[in-house]
């Protein structure tokens, strides 16, 4: 018999994070980076899907920069200042993909719709080329229902924690998250609890 083996990469899974309201407390738009600070058990629950597997990747709309309230620059402080604070948990977050765009129904000369705002699924779909992430192996943590729809759309399972940040609750079936949690390692627990789970379904 030949060898079985296969000479393509397995495609890697991933955690797709929501960054205002999920990871980090939301500050006003152009406000310091150094004043960003983890929620409660963010790190902890991170290190737990790292050790899982999960590749960790963060993807977040940031409209101050179309609206001219920051440059794009100011981003690469913002992930640095998000590696500083997770760097004593051990955890690494693997890409930062931005949103730059103007958010919907801005009356300004050059504005146009983007692909990758969310709730449209752009900065995940670019995301898992970019890295090789098998879509349906992964999942979208979010704040609101925004950030759940991007991950369905994409091809993700979702999780929203619900911080009070959601004010609309439209339904819908791809505004349905796999769970409603209220802390960021419950969320991570729901994930790996779900992995194990089909990994003990399995056959040997």
């Amino acid at each position: 018999m030949g060898d079985m083996t296969s000479s393509e990469p397995a495609e890697a899974r991933a955690v797709f994070l929501d960054k205002d309201g999920t990871l980090v407390h939301g500050l006003p738009h152009g406000s310091d980076p150094d004043l960003l600070e983890l929620l409660p058990r963010v790190g902890e629950g991170l290190r737990h899907l790292q050790d899982a597997g999960y590749l960790l990747i963060v993807v977040s709309n940031e409209p101050g920069v179309a609206l001219g309230r920051f440059p794009a620059s100011a981003l690469t402080l913002v992930e640095a200042r998000i590696d500083e604070l997770l760097a004593p948990y051990g955890v690494v977050i693997s890409g930062y993909f931005w949103c730059i765009h103007h958010p919907p129904g801005t009356r300004v000369v050059g504005a146009t719709a983007c692909t990758c705002r969310k709730p449209r699924p752009g900065l995940l779909l670019d995301a898992a080329g970019t890295q090789g992430i098998a879509l349906d192996q992964s999942w979208m943590i979010g704040d609101i229902l925004d950030d759940v729809e991007a991950g369905v759309r994409a091809g993700c399972r979702a999780v929203l924690v619900d911080r009070g940040g959601e004010t609309r609750w439209r339904a819908g079936r791809v505004r349905t998250p796999s769970a409603i949690v209220y802390d960021f390692a419950d969320a991570a627990a729901f994930i790996v609890g779900g992995q194990r789970k089909m990994s003990a379904s399995r056959p040997a």
